[in-house]
């Protein structure tokens, strides 16, 4: 019985083992897919966080590039004006660099003249045009603002003790003259000069006593010697010799201005070592027809030769050309000039022949000035074409005579040469003393 009992106690053994062994397949499967289950979950769960990761990311690298670009604008705007303010100020620097009297535009001011027709007493009556009852006072009231500086007004007491025991000449023609007599009324608002010589030619010299200053007019219309006679039929130009109504007392001079003039327009014929050369506008004369700037060059030239070669040195100072602002009148042949406002910026371009002949004055002053410079002798230039070109209401006008349209006159005659005493003119001693005086 006993190998009975084992068999069956290993019988037995073996069924259960293999009952267990059953039973066990069940909740391995079943723990298998919970374990399958857990690992799936825990994958979502990962790639959940994953995302939400990211989005936290991108949200918040979106809130920085904008609260960035929210600044940067912000400081762009806090930029911006300085950056204006650098390239204004930059400017402004150029500008004050370049200080050229002669470009700038005419601008209102509400002060009048220094003086008047009734204090001043040196103005010619063919420039005294509130006297001879010019009715619009406008042209009194513009004041010239040069690029990258300033004009002051004209500034009499500093003037004349900048030239205590001096002399200044100014030559030329009836132009000058007008310049002349408006410098003089300048001046009279601190002291009257005494007029000690006058001649037949109206050349005069003022001297101020308190001063010990002597103001020489000279009128010398070409600067080169001439012969303007009644029973001459043409004017006699002699472009090889100099003019002695101002080489004469040249010694005598501390400072000159000078220019030529209007009456290199003139028919004349011209005389070079002691033989007629040309004429100029002598169309019924058999003689070679001369440009009006080729005299006026041998002119300056000669002129610049004489004083760069002489052992005086006085301050030269070289006035560019005048204008002129004759227009057609309503009337056949009638010219004149009634403008009351100065010209803008481009609304003028200039007489060609008048350009032409300041072209002249700035190379012979340029080739002058460069030798001058050798020699220890001071040559500038007063550059007032242009500013003068802008102010066709600073002529006399019908108003070189006195009140001309009285009893119903209308076709009078009209001076659109010269200036208005007081007018435009009197800027030309601004800039004057600005270059003479520091």
């Amino acid at each position: 019985m006993y190998p009975l009992l084992v068999a069956m106690n290993l019988r037995g053994t073996a069924m259960a083992n293999n009952t267990e062994v059953v039973a066990s397949e069940p909740f391995l499967a079943h723990e298998k897919r919970k374990s399958i289950s857990l690992i799936f979950c825990r994958f979502i769960c990962v790639f959940l966080l994953a995302v939400a990761a990211c989005y936290l990311f991108v949200s918040n690298f979106s809130s920085w590039i904008r609260e960035t670009e929210t600044v940067n604008e912000q400081e762009m705007v806090n930029i911006r004006p300085l950056m204006k303010e650098l390239e204004v100020k930059e400017q402004q620097f150029l500008k004050e660099e370049v200080c050229d009297l002669s470009v700038g535009k005419w601008i209102p001011k509400a002060e009048g003249p220094s003086y008047t027709d009734e204090t001043c007493d040196y103005m010619a009556d063919y420039t005294n045009c509130l006297k001879n009852g010019r009715p619009d006072r406008g042209f009194l009231h513009w004041k010239w603002q040069p690029n990258g500086c300033d004009l002051p007004p004209f500034d009499p007491l500093k003037f004349l003790n900048a030239m205590r025991n001096k002399s200044f000449a100014l030559i030329g023609d009836s132009v000058f003259r007008n310049h002349a007599r408006s410098l003089l009324c300048l001046l009279s608002v601190v002291a009257k000069a005494d007029e000690i010589y006058h001649d037949r030619t109206n050349s005069g010299i003022f001297y101020y006593s308190e001063y010990n200053f002597t103001i020489y007019d000279i009128w010398s219309p070409f600067l080169v010697s001439y012969k303007l006679e009644k029973y001459l039929p043409e004017l006699e130009l002699y472009v090889d010799v100099l003019d002695s109504q101002w080489t004469k007392n040249y010694d005598k001079y501390d400072y000159m201005l000078m220019s030529g003039s209007h009456w290199f327009y003139r028919r004349a014929v011209i005389y070079e070592n002691n033989k007629i050369i040309g004429c100029h506008y002598c169309p019924d004369l058999d003689l070679k027809n001369i440009d009006t700037d080729v005299p006026y060059r041998k002119a300056l030239e000669l002129t610049f030769k004489f004083i760069t070669a002489s052992e005086h040195k006085p301050f030269v100072v070289l006035r560019t050309w005048s204008p002129n602002h004759f227009e057609d009148g309503e009337f056949p042949g009638s010219r004149i000039c009634n403008k009351t406002e100065p010209f803008k910026e481009g609304e003028i371009n200039g007489d060609p022949a008048d350009l032409l002949m300041r072209s002249v004055e700035i190379e012979e002053f340029e080739k002058a000035a460069a030798i001058g410079e050798k020699n220890g002798l001071r040559i500038e230039l007063l550059d007032t074409y242009h500013l003068s070109l802008l102010r066709p209401d600073g002529h006399p006008g019908a108003y070189r005579n006195y009140h001309p349209f009285d009893g119903g006159k209308k076709n009078v005659d009209n001076d659109c040469i010269h200036w208005c005493v007081p007018g435009p003119i009197d800027t030309w001693s601004e800039l004057l003393m600005k270059i003479v005086i520091p």
